[in-house]
């Protein structure tokens, strides 16, 4: 008997908690929003992407690290093509019992060696390559940073946003877009964030 008590009792409380939310609901759904300006506020925006492809200083450095990277990959490659060589030299010795015990022991050890030091040499180049790239980009975006500042100043620009994919604004309207006026002063200012860079 109490049991069924208890249960009915946990049913009202339910049923009650539910019809009390669709009312809180109900009453929530109209919600107003107030519009704010403050003042003749400026903003524009540029897209991230079109640095890559636009201005020069970006592009040049990033060309510059690319090859890099292709000459390492280059490098890699050789050695594992001189390992693999090694390796094959090494089979065909063997199949054609050409080696004594110590000699085959003395290839395995040197394929071991071999090995190692490819990792070695992909984990502190490769690992050097990125910490460079990663240090000239970093100083890329520092100047790009500095020279909107310069930007905004001179075209009484408040707010300058960045726009890129993934980024927290769904929609800009276009005719806030000044990613070409921007990357322009940009590239007119190369020299002087080169040398600013070379300090």
């Amino acid at each position: 008997m109490v049991k069924k008590i208890i249960i009915c009792l946990s049913c009202l409380i339910f049923v009650s908690s539910c019809s009390n939310r669709e009312e809180v609901k109900n009453e929530n759904t109209k919600t107003t929003v107030s519009s704010r300006k403050l003042g003749e506020l400026k903003i524009a925006y540029y897209v991230q992407d079109s640095m890559k492809l636009h201005f020069k200083y970006y592009k040049e450095q990033d060309s510059i690290f690319s090859k890099r990277q292709l000459a390492f990959q280059s490098q890699i490659a050789e050695k594992r093509k001189q390992m693999e060589s090694y390796y094959m030299n090494f089979m065909k010795r063997v199949q054609n019992n050409e080696l004594s015990q110590v000699e085959s022991e003395g290839y395995q050890r040197n394929l071991q060696n071999q090995e190692a030091e490819l990792i070695k040499f992909q984990e502190q180049e490769g690992g050097k390559l990125e910490q460079e790239t990663l240090k000239k980009f970093e100083e890329v975006s520092k100047k790009i940073e500095k020279f909107s500042e310069d930007f905004c100043n001179q075209n009484n620009i408040d707010l300058l946003i960045i726009h890129a994919p993934g980024g927290q604004f769904n929609y800009i309207s276009p005719e806030m877009n000044v990613t070409e006026e921007f990357i322009a002063f940009l590239n007119k200012s190369q020299q002087e964030i080169e040398n600013d860079i070379k300090k």
